[in-house]
């Protein structure tokens, strides 16, 4: 998408469906509840004065502080809506906006550290990036914790599998047709680049337009430069500690949006690179227990923050340009809500409360979404329409290929592998296939499912070759398992010096690939071959 531009009745409808929120402590101390607004029937959360979405409608998938929640639901109950025509909780489809409503492939997800308060940046032994200013270490949780989606057998995500888009699907629609386009289940983790903006201080209280500039600037730092390369990305722009982004605190803990939205404070953010789906996640333990701190765990001093994490991706996952994809349009006290926006504070143990859940990189504290196909919050859920995305069974699209992950996750290793720093064509990581030692056939693959609309696999490569062709040599070969066909992507490379060249290939979309990057070394000592492998593509 260029420059925004508004979409008249029907955006200016679906930006008012903004999610629960509530305005700050210090202003409704001074308003009597009879005052707050007309005594009516029908209300909705829309006109709800306790949510930090009443007047402010770009806050979609607010999460409203515990204090906060409460107000809510005791003004609610009090301003009695109109009858729902479904269940009051129950989502429909909004039509999509440019037509996007969820992200239907394998969700990449973008840390932005926003701010020098920052501090100084360091690596730990899981290969996370640490911040000097970062008292309570939120940094490298979140990335273990964006790692570990789709591991470990978790099935908090799979209450995504239920969602969709598509030209098949009605506005409107409670359930998806088979026909449509599914949020896959996203097996071998989401996190695709981290980023540490320290080019200048982080504004002490930064607007929705400084917040979504932020995105868009990262997108172009990740080289995701057109629309389709951020169809499936998400930016979470993180605040550092002691600052205060859209005045959040004593109000609410987070927020997600896009780029295009023109109710953002300062107007819609200009992208060149089409829409740029991001979130304002403050520094939220500032805001002690009204933000979480010990909800689940004790002293659980990140148990709000890996919730509110978890809370704004499943949103973005379910509504990524609002409102155009999952939200409440009953009329009743839930109108205007995300599937986790339903589902927001409920205590542990009870039905639908929030609770621990174990990934492959660690136990973190997440609260349920809401599920239509079950009519309850879900904090695990089966696997549904959406299927598998990842590596190992072809069931979607290829992941982790920019290898940001810090791992090999979702690749099948052979040989001597690695993720380093060394290798990265961009970003922080690549794939090092082979050693600087002597080694044997080394080799990283994986299968995947072309997904609909792409038509080409690309890669990146980087061989140090000081042998000859006839002993040592890079290579790649690319499977079409649907038609039975091998085409050699790279043929036998060995060179020294040449730097990084890229590679492509055709695929048809639904064909189900597998994808296998080569260095051979003939295990003579004085002269290995390694190759570096990144920033691997479908497109």
């Amino acid at each position: 998408m260029g420059t925004p531009h508004l979409r008249g009745a029907a955006r200016a409808t679906l930006t008012g469906l903004a999610s629960l929120s509530l305005v700050t402590a210090a202003a409704l101390a001074s308003v009597p509840q009879a005052a707050a607004a007309p005594q009516a029937t029908g209300h909705t959360a829309r006109s709800n004065p306790y949510s930090p979405a009443y007047q402010h409608p770009y806050r979609h998938g607010v999460i409203p502080t515990i204090r906060g929640n409460a107000k809510m639901k005791s003004w609610a109950a009090g301003h009695p809506a109109a009858a729902a025509a479904t269940g009051p909780q129950t989502l429909s489809y909004g039509g999509g906006i440019d037509g996007i409503g969820v992200q239907s492939g394998h969700s990449k997800v973008y840390l932005v550290f926003y701010g020098s308060q920052w501090g100084t940046q360091s690596t730990n032994g899981s290969g996370d990036a640490t911040f000097s200013g970062d008292p309570d270490g939120a940094a490298p949780v979140t990335q273990e914790m964006f790692k570990g989606i789709g591991t470990g057998n978790e099935r908090w995500s799979a209450d995504l599998t239920q969602w969709c888009d598509g030209p098949n699907v009605s506005s409107g629609a409670t359930s998806c047709p088979s026909n449509a386009n599914f949020i896959p289940y996203q097996s071998g983790g989401v996190l695709s680049g981290v980023w540490y903006d320290n080019s200048a201080a982080s504004p002490s209280a930064a607007t929705g337009h400084q917040l979504g500039a932020e995105a868009v600037k990262a997108a172009g730092h990740f080289g995701n430069t057109t629309a389709a390369s951020n169809r499936d990305a998400y930016y979470i722009i993180l605040s550092p500690h002691n600052t205060n982004p859209d005045s959040y605190q004593g109000q609410y803990c987070a927020w997600h949006d896009y780029n295009g939205d023109s109710t953002l404070t300062g107007g819609p953010v200009s992208s060149s690179y089409g829409d740029i789906a991001f979130s304002n996640q403050p520094y939220n333990m500032d805001s002690g227990s009204g933000c979480g701190v010990g909800f689940v765990n004790s002293p659980g001093t990140l148990d709000g923050w890996t919730m509110t994490l978890g809370h704004e991706w499943h949103e973005m996952m379910s509504d990524q340009n609002p409102a155009g994809g999952w939200t409440n349009h009953t009329g009743s006290s839930y109108d205007g809500q995300e599937n986790s926006d339903e589902c927001a504070w409920l205590s542990p143990g009870s039905a639908g409360g929030a609770a621990n859940v174990a990934m492959g990189t660690g136990t973190f504290a997440e609260q349920a979404s809401w599920s239509n196909d079950t009519n309850n919050c879900a904090i695990s859920h089966a696997i549904v329409g959406g299927g598998s995305s990842g590596g190992g069974g072809g069931g979607g699209t290829l992941t982790n290929g920019t290898f940001e992950t810090g791992s090999l996750s979702s690749w099948t290793t052979s040989g001597s592998t690695s993720a380093t720093a060394s290798a990265a064509h961009s970003g922080g990581y690549g794939a090092m296939v082979g050693s600087t030692g002597p080694t044997n056939a080394s080799s990283v693959s994986q299968s995947f499912t072309a997904p609909s609309g792409t038509s080409k696999v690309s890669f990146w490569y980087d061989v140090t070759c000081p042998d000859t062709v006839s002993y040592d040599w890079a290579t790649a070969t690319l499977q079409d398992t649907t038609a039975g066909t091998t085409t050699t992507l790279l043929a036998k490379t060995c060179t020294q010096g040449a730097g990084w060249k890229q590679v492509s290939g055709t695929v048809t979309a639904g064909h189900a690939y597998t994808l296998t990057l080569t260095n051979n070394d003939d295990d003579y000592a004085g002269d290995a071959t390694y190759t570096y492998y990144d920033d691997v593509t479908v497109s």
